[in-house]
């Protein structure tokens, strides 16, 4: 859905919270006008040396030698498919997509666990929830044969930890699923 107050909000927190230097980006600069289903649509059209090159570009404005990377649904995709540029020494996707969804392969799209397959898989916290149509089992399970660490939440649908407002939130899980997500990207 883009970045939006929300964002900022955990962007804020995050920084205020832990000390440190915190950036965003915007997975479709120019397009911040499409709605979730534009973004579906265009998601093909979306290509990985852009959208991994902004991270980097990210990464590199916070001055930190060491860097981490979260990212939720679409953006959890790419944190995976950024284990392969070597920058991030820590990779938090949450119930980030593990296959590209059909509907959005194109030409720049490539396969996250092709990716981790080029970096450090164990690298990455995968914050999954067992009842998300966007993190089948068996992709969830090819996730953790990388060497990645994935935690499950039963019951949990997509979205469950960063938006308080939907209704698949569920508070709980999302306050253990902060928890270790902060222990994971550590000081």
């Amino acid at each position: 859905m883009g970045l939006r107050p929300l964002c900022d909000g955990i962007v804020a927190d995050l920084s205020a919270a832990n000390g440190w230097s915190v950036c965003a980006f915007e997975l479709y600069p120019g397009q911040e006008h499409l709605d979730l289903e534009g973004r579906h649509e265009a998601a093909g059209a979306l290509g990985d040396e852009r959208v991994l090159g902004d991270a980097i570009a990210a990464a590199d404005a916070t001055g930190a030698d060491t860097v981490g990377i979260l990212g939720f649904c679409m953006g959890g995709m790419y944190v995976l498919k950024a284990v392969a540029t070597g920058r991030f020494d820590r990779h938090c996707p949450l119930y980030g997509m593990v296959r590209v969804p059909e509907r959005w392969h194109g030409v720049g799209q490539g396969e996250p666990l092709d990716a981790l397959s080029q970096g450090d898989a164990s690298s990455v916290l995968a914050i999954v929830g067992c009842d998300d149509p966007y993190t089948p089992p068996g992709d969830v399970d090819d996730l953790e044969a990388t060497g990645a660490t994935v935690v499950r939440y039963e019951d949990a649908g997509h979205g469950f930890v960063h938006d308080p407002s939907r209704p698949s939130h569920r508070a709980a899980d999302a306050a253990d699923a902060w928890k270790q997500v902060l222990e994971w990207l550590g000081p």
